[in-house]
């Protein structure tokens, strides 16, 4: 009897925490490869998930271009090209303490890095200075690329106030302000 009424309770609970999450949706432009995300919550540590993306160098370029993940990911680096590579970034969000050189390496070896900075990094290789890619660190889980028309939706966001930040390529950030209380909506139009 006890146990099926504390069974009841967490259903309950459950389906309460799930009907207090929504979503964050709209538009970027300029578009396609533009990145949304959730701003730090205030009070509010998300643990590092344990999937590891892949970033590849594939026919002399870094695949994806734009990558975001959330601080505290390992990123896998991968090397797919019949010639070596090197990757490395001059800093993060500007700091350029946060610069590193990961080495050049060849063909099928893969080197891991965890990024436990948020900001922009921006990807190059030394090897072929032609090669440029982003991988974009997020400070919480709540985070989407845009589609190539530069439609986004961010899901699961718990109901609240937040700074939502959108980033393309090239362009200047932009934050703006979103009440979540089943659908928050913001567009952003990015400049340079």
């Amino acid at each position: 009897m006890m146990r099926s009424f504390l069974v009841t309770l967490l259903l309950i609970a459950a389906v309460a925490a799930t009907a207090a999450a929504g979503t964050i949706e709209g538009t970027v432009s300029p578009g396609k490869a533009s990145v949304v995300y959730v701003d730090t919550v205030a009070g509010k540590t998300f643990p590092a998930p344990a999937q590891q993306p892949v970033m590849d160098q594939k026919g002399l370029m870094f695949s994806p271009h734009v990558m975001v993940v959330q601080v505290g990911t390992t990123v896998e680096f991968l090397n797919s090209d019949n010639v070596q590579h090197n990757v490395f970034w001059p800093s993060i969000s500007g700091n350029k303490k946060l610069g590193h050189n990961l080495g050049t390496w060849p063909k099928g070896d893969k080197r891991p890095f965890k990024f436990d900075n948020v900001g922009v990094v921006a990807l190059l290789c030394n090897v072929h200075p032609e090669m440029a890619g982003y991988i974009i660190v997020s400070p919480t889980p709540y985070f989407a690329e845009t589609d190539a028309s530069g439609n986004y939706k961010i899901e699961n966001v718990p109901d609240g106030k937040y700074n939502v930040v959108a980033w393309h390529e090239g362009m200047k950030p932009q934050t703006k302000s979103v009440d979540v209380a089943g659908t928050g909506k913001a567009d952003f139009t990015l400049s340079k």
